[in-house]
């Protein structure tokens, strides 16, 4: 049982970290739900890590317009 609890609280953990880190690049926090789906969690970091964070694009487009962002 406690095996089984700390594997539990350890997706628990996972899935919040990785809901933050979607939810600060511009995403859906929900994406980080895709981190317990076996193939797809390593295509959704690759996702992450090469993607045009939409925070990012928001903040270049403020700039070029000499706008601050919202």
């Amino acid at each position: 049982m406690g095996l089984a609890l700390l594997a539990v609280v350890g997706t628990a953990i996972l899935v919040v970290v990785f809901w933050q880190l979607y939810k600060k690049a511009g995403y859906e926090g929900g994406l980080g739900l895709m981190m317990l789906v076996p193939f797809v969690n390593v295509a959704a970091m690759l996702f992450l890590a090469f993607s045009e964070w939409p925070v990012l694009k928001e903040l270049r487009e403020a700039r070029e317009a000499d706008t601050p962002p919202e």
